[in-house]
């Protein structure tokens, strides 16, 4: 029987899953970030008590939860929660959490430099409408080798101005992995050295997202906005949030929407039609959101009923 408890923890680290075969559970992967949810889950312990699980487009394993909450680098209280929900607690009971973070060994800046692999990198973010200004402000770097080879390299920085996390995104044609995240907890506020919490949000998946929005916009890094981010907005005195995530997050989106509304503030769902913010570009996001109303309960509940 499929502990729903153990499941909705898990939804809070990875974000919503989708239900497959068995007492499985379908995630997107956070180590490879597969367009679709590879990273599959089996909410039904095992004959040795255990719950493996495995991504079925990079090949990342493992037996527990509790394994895979280390390499995501799960927050202490996900851990506390988790012991109490597994038979297989040991590894929960004797883990403590490293937030440290650091860019690459291999981390090369790409301002100021024109090799070749770097041009190729630099021509790629032009591409994803990102440009030499953007290149400095978000200290945007590349790799040649080791584990983000050709790899553009985001980093983000906390309100101190301390890295708390990266995003490492293939420049190549037709890379084998896309992006590779580091080994550290994603609950934090990404991009929050360049967020003022007193003016609208916009809360979007990806950084080339948020770099393309430019104005006070959040990445998730991700589909799922994490515990640290949400309590900041929620204590904040930010009232408007602009919600734009891409169409197969609409259910998370009207989640969001449900629970910002209940907490007074005014939220505003923008419809991205297909494209993402990267795509759209800076003037073209500009009028949508411009165009988008304030969402009411009643408009939610329509919204709700259109995707049932």
């Amino acid at each position: 029987m499929v502990n729903e408890l153990l499941v909705n923890l898990v939804n809070s680290v990875l974000g919503s899953g989708k239900r497959t075969a068995r007492g499985n559970q379908a995630h997107n992967c956070p180590f490879c970030n597969h367009h679709k949810p590879k990273l599959e889950i089996n909410y039904t312990e095992n004959k040795q008590g255990n719950n493996p699980w495995h991504c079925w487009a990079c090949d990342k394993r493992g037996k527990t939860i509790s394994s895979l909450f280390k390499q995501v680098k799960a927050s202490p209280d996900k851990f506390t929660e988790l012991k109490k929900l597994v038979k297989t607690g040991s590894e929960v009971s004797d883990y403590t959490i490293t937030k440290s973070v650091t860019l690459p060994k291999e981390y090369k800046p790409l301002i100021s430099n024109n090799d070749l692999i770097a041009r190729h990198a630099k021509a790629y973010l032009k591409s994803r409408n990102i440009g030499e200004d953007d290149i400095i402000k978000y200290n945007i770097g590349y790799c040649e080798s080791g584990r983000y080879s050709k790899m553009i390299i985001i980093p983000s920085y906390d309100a101190n101005g301390n890295l708390n996390y990266f995003t490492g995104r293939s420049f190549e044609k037709e890379p084998y992995i896309k992006y590779r995240n580091p080994e550290a907890s994603r609950d934090i506020i990404p991009f929050e050295l360049f967020i003022n919490f007193d003016l609208p949000l916009v809360l979007c998946e990806g950084p080339f997202d948020a770099i393309a929005i430019k104005r006070n916009a959040i990445p998730l890094l991700g589909k799922n906005i994490q515990d640290s981010l949400m309590k900041k907005i929620v204590q904040s005195t930010v009232e408007k949030n602009y919600i734009a995530l891409d169409t197969d997050a609409m259910k998370q989106a009207h989640k969001f929407a449900e629970y910002f509304i209940n907490q007074g503030k005014e939220v505003y769902l923008v419809e991205l039609k297909g494209k993402d913010p990267s795509e759209m570009g800076f003037k073209n996001f500009t009028k949508l959101i411009q165009n988008t109303l304030p969402l009411s309960q009643y408009d939610l509940m329509e919204k709700k009923l259109q995707l049932l």
